[in-house]
């Protein structure tokens, strides 16, 4: 079993790109009145506290969420994350932070549905115990995400967005998410595909999104925010990105408008920067 739990990184400049992302994803599918679902591959223990267990350990968040908390000139598409965030914290104080799970349950409309995975046992457990009441419009299965994927595809509706965003802790990890997307868009070429990866100094990382980029998708977008210059002795994450498989046509425009707040606002060092590119259909 993985070594590795989220609840150390929760809330971090890594979560804020993805959380961001998703939520801009789901907002644009639900203008539609058709229904779809939302499938979450490693959905984590689904909730976060920031003020005991895990995080307090790094206190990653602090460089996160927690510098985004205080900010009264958010651009639109954050100050909506945000708004997510604070539904976890009612009384205004920053203590818990949201998984994807959550996120995505409270922008998802009565008639969508949401389905999660996740491998790690006692995160499974958690995970089912925060959405045991959550009906219907939710289906946990503690079980390999890649495999359950594969099972969906295509779903009923027609109409779904796959996030895929494991530890990487396991080398294999880059092959799995490169062949689980290529095999996905055979499937279901229709879909829309966000995969979160870690910028690193090894070579598996900085070449994923070259990679990405020959899949048969008709269209893509990759966005990464760099918060610091690569550590010189190889070690930690200075950054991580989202590539997006048939995005939206929306999310360009709001990215050019967030990611220079985001590199300014989350920079560590003179190092902090981002990315942004696309490929339209």
């Amino acid at each position: 079993m993985l070594s590795y739990r989220h609840a150390f990184h929760a809330g971090n400049h890594a979560d804020v790109l993805k959380h961001l992302v998703l939520v801009q994803l789901i907002r644009y599918l639900g203008q539609k009145d058709n229904p779809f679902w939302v499938i979450d591959t490693h959905a984590g223990a689904g909730a976060y506290s920031l003020d005991s267990g895990y995080a307090v350990k790094l206190a990653e968040y602090k460089d996160g969420i927690g510098r985004l908390w205080v900010r009264n000139d958010l651009p639109a598409a954050l100050a909506d994350y945000v708004a997510l965030v604070r539904r976890m914290n009612p009384d205004r104080r920053l203590q818990n932070y949201p998984g994807s799970p959550y996120f995505a349950l409270w922008t998802l409309r009565e008639q969508d549905r949401l389905r999660l995975f996740e491998l790690h046992s006692k995160d499974a457990r958690l995970l089912h115990e925060n959405f045991q009441d959550a009906g219907k419009q939710v289906i946990v299965e503690s079980t390999d995400g890649f495999a359950g994927l594969k099972a969906l595809l295509p779903p009923p509706p027609r109409r779904a967005l796959v996030l895929i965003d494991p530890s990487y802790e396991e080398k294999q990890d880059y092959e799995r998410v490169f062949h689980a997307l290529k095999e996905s868009l055979t499937r279901f070429p229709g879909g829309t595909y966000a995969l979160w990866y870690p910028q690193l100094t090894r070579l598996d990382a900085h070449e994923l999104p070259s990679r990405l980029k020959r899949l048969a998708a008709k269209s893509w977008l990759h966005v990464a925010l760099r918060v610091k210059e690569p550590a010189k002795d190889g070690f930690g994450m200075h950054g991580s990105g989202m590539f997006i498989l048939n995005p939206p046509w929306t999310l360009h425009d709001t990215l050019v408008e967030v990611m220079p707040y985001l590199a300014n606002v989350l920079a560590l060092d003179a190092g902090a920067g981002y990315t942004l590119e696309q490929q339209a259909a």
